[in-house]
């Protein structure tokens, strides 16, 4: 069965130049967007019955946009004023630019690994007289807290925000030829609003290693996984599936 209608589990891209928007006018096809997490702040008491001491770190590690947010937000809300002497150590080039919403960059001491937590780990262990905190989530893949205490990293760990299911109740009767997930989280929504989810015709594409175990975990077909060598992008993983389609 040919692809023609796309839901892709993320927002819409607010940039009018996504290789999504590309693709559907290439191939003619309908793509729609929709989060099937969010993305919830605890509260002040939630943080404080942790028993974390913001004051006793002297460097934060940060994984992803959403834990600088969390980071500065329980910072305002429990009116802690962030040392200008805090050292932030990013997973990516992407994430420590992004710091920029709350310090002014060239006037704070800021590092950044490649992608992943184990480049970022090289770069912590020449700070390792530093008292590190680790602004996450409540689903954090234990690869990076496993890698942090391989590497002797000396760290806390603070859990900022969670994620939760979306409301897709009003998808119930639209069907799509093709869903398209980014987290083992995505895959839990679908069957949480939907227990009686059957597959049949539908295709399902994952990015990453941990989402395509998610799909083969609930024993569904995964029928497109990115990054690939030649398709290191979703949209170029859907567009090679579409093409050796139209070959058959």
């Amino acid at each position: 069965m040919s692809v023609k209608t796309i839901l892709v589990s993320q927002p819409k891209p607010e940039s009018e130049k996504s290789p999504y928007f590309d693709l559907a006018d290439k191939y003619k096809l309908k793509i729609d967007f929709r989060p099937f997490i969010n993305i919830e702040g605890v509260s002040t008491r939630e943080f404080r019955d942790q028993k974390v001491d913001l004051a006793k770190h002297t460097a934060v590690i940060l994984t992803s946009k959403t834990a600088v947010d969390h980071f500065f937000r329980i910072a305002e809300e429990t009116r802690f004023k962030v040392p200008d002497a805090m050292k932030y150590f990013c997973m990516s080039e992407a994430v420590a630019y992004y710091l920029q919403k709350y310090v002014v960059y060239r006037k704070r001491k800021i590092f950044f690994g490649k992608q992943n937590i184990e480049d970022l780990a090289e770069v912590l262990k020449k700070h390792k007289d530093e008292k590190f905190l680790l602004p996450c989530s409540d689903i954090l893949r234990q690869r990076i807290p496993d890698t942090l205490e391989e590497f002797g990293i000396n760290f806390t760990k603070l859990v900022l925000y969670r994620t939760v299911a979306s409301d897709l109740s009003d998808l119930e009767d639209v069907k799509y030829d093709l869903l398209v997930f980014f987290s083992p989280s995505g895959i839990e929504s679908l069957l949480k609003n939907f227990p009686e989810f059957k597959q049949n015709s539908t295709k399902i594409a994952a990015f990453g290693p941990t989402t395509a175990n998610a799909v083969k975990k609930y024993n569904l077909r995964l029928d497109i996984h990115a990054p690939q060598p030649q398709a290191p992008s979703m949209s170029m993983a859907i567009e090679q599936f579409i093409k050796s389609n139209k070959k058959k």
